[in-house]
């Protein structure tokens, strides 16, 4: 690497610090997006009297504007994630789910629709289509009330199935694909992905006041699709269909916590010798599996061999992946587990560490967390203070921000290769070549020490990084820290995004 007129303190810290060769020859996966999701908060949030606390917090998920400083608005996340509801909201108490995580529905009883429900999670989907974000994905946790075979948007009562009546299949179908049709039609919002079931497999039976939510083994899930897609024809529309949303990514690879039936997810969806539930060549469909990294980011020795072994099994079936659900949960010990809200960065380069690992090591090309706001839980990028009509960000935000701010839609990971054994207790750094031109390199330093470091380019080119740093000094939310040609220092406990526009 050709170090450019670097002053003597410069030059020291060079001869220090670790080299960080990005291979811009060698590619990886093409990233789709980087999402978070509208579930559960947003139907109240929505409907607040303060309309500055709702653009505040529209700002802070979708902007990608800057201020007359250059410091960002937002993290300007490129796909929304709709929770379209199942009608527990209708039901009331009867519905045997706790209040806050009822949802509404837009069809009714006697089988018409009220596009007026769920207004306060439309009025998000508007913000968010002002402010540019290019996708959304309308994901259900189950079939309306009016199609299950308890009556229910819960599993209670019932077994490991999915709660859907036999005969309601294309009754269902045919309620997305009307939905996904009004959705565009009475209020201008066009719906690019549907994923007509979340987390079907396995230790959850979605039994209990928690949510909405149902089992369903993989026969089921491919008749689901299968319906679907047709449904989606017959209405004349392009969205695609995802699936299937995976609890686990150990459920992707084999039975995990269940039984056969909702286990090996990968083959059993494309293996055509699956015949029963291959779906590698139904329309509207692609070659692309949805998983959630919940419960694999502990031990953390074990993180990155689970998702290698992922990464393998999806070029043996020459499938995609995307990460579409993470929160923090009673296992991730090493941050206390998901009680209490933690606004500092020790959530934060936890959660960047399981996004590093998925994107470097899954080749995950797609990467989304749960909730975009939530209560006094590590489920949410802002934390909201309903009594109080409030928002107030945190590091964990901006920390996504990281990434989704500046490897936009159509970018290509880069290798990166050094001398240095990656640390998931030190330093972690991750490439991407924009559609523009413009490299991003993400470095995070987990340690609680500072560390040098050189970037360096393959081949050799020019160096001009615009620097971007999150960590827990006073006013450092993705703020702009000023420039350099490939050396710098991460301070300690803090991630870093370098930026380079094309010459």
């Amino acid at each position: 690497m050709l170090l450019l007129a670097l002053p003597l303190t410069s030059r020291c810290l060079a001869a220090n610090a670790d080299t960080y060769t990005i291979e811009t020859k060698h590619t990886q996966q093409t990233i789709a997006h980087f999402g978070a999701s509208d579930a559960w908060s947003m139907q109240r949030i929505g409907l607040w009297p303060e309309e500055d606390e709702q653009r505040k917090i529209a700002d802070w998920l979708f902007s990608m504007e800057t201020d007359e400083s250059g410091q960002p608005l937002g993290i300007g996340l490129s796909l929304w994630r709709f929770n379209l509801g199942a009608g527990s909201a209708e039901q009331g108490d009867s519905s045997y789910i706790n209040r806050d995580t009822r949802t509404e529905c837009f069809l009714q009883y006697d089988g018409t629709y009220d596009w007026s429900r769920q207004a306060g999670q439309l009025r998000f989907l508007k913000m968010a289509k002002e402010r540019g974000v290019p996708y959304i994905l309308a994901f259900l946790n189950s079939p309306p009330v009016y199609f299950t075979q308890n009556e229910l948007a819960t599993n209670t009562g019932r077994d490991g199935t999915l709660n859907l009546r036999p005969e309601c299949y294309d009754d269902f179908a045919h309620f997305m694909a009307e939905a996904v049709a009004g959705l565009e039609r009475e209020h201008g919002i066009h719906i690019d992905y549907l994923s007509p079931v979340n987390e079907p497999d396995g230790h959850w039976n979605w039994q209990g006041p928690k949510q909405e939510g149902t089992p369903a083994t993989n026969w089921e899930t491919a008749e689901v699709v299968r319906h679907t897609s047709k449904a989606l024809d017959d209405h004349g529309l392009k969205t695609q269909i995802v699936f299937n949303e995976s609890s686990d990514l150990r459920c992707l690879m084999g039975v995990y916590m269940t039984t056969w039936e909702r286990g090996n997810t990968i083959a059993s969806f494309f293996c055509p010798d699956s015949t029963a539930t291959y779906l590698g060549d139904t329309p509207h469909t692609q070659r692309l599996i949805l998983g959630h990294s919940y419960w694999t980011n502990t031990p953390v020795e074990k993180m990155k061999k689970t998702r290698q072994e992922l990464r393998s099994l999806l070029k043996k079936y020459k499938a995609s992946f995307w990460q579409s659900e993470l929160c923090i949960m009673s296992n991730d010990e090493e941050i206390g587990g998901g009680g209490g809200y933690d606004f500092s960065m020790k959530t934060a380069l936890y959660v960047a560490r399981v996004i590093h690992h998925d994107l470097v090591y899954a080749n995950a090309e797609s990467w989304s967390w749960w909730r975009a706001c939530g209560g006094n839980y590590k489920d949410g990028l802002i934390r909201v203070f309903d009594r109080q009509h409030r928002a107030q960000d945190s590091r964990l935000l901006w920390a996504l921000g990281n990434y989704s701010r500046f490897v936009r839609p159509g970018a290509v990971r880069l290798d990166v290769s050094s001398r240095q054994r990656e640390d998931p207790y030190g330093v972690m750094v991750s490439a991407f070549r924009n559609t523009d031109g413009s490299l991003v390199c993400v470095a995070i330093n987990y340690s609680t020490a500072e560390q040098p470091l050189t970037l360096a380019t393959a081949p050799a080119v020019k160096q001009e990084w615009t620097m971007y740093r999150t960590s827990d000094a006073e006013g450092e939310t993705l703020c702009p820290v000023g420039t350099t040609t490939g050396t710098a220092t991460l301070p300690a406990r803090s991630i870093t995004t370098f930026v380079m526009q094309q010459s």
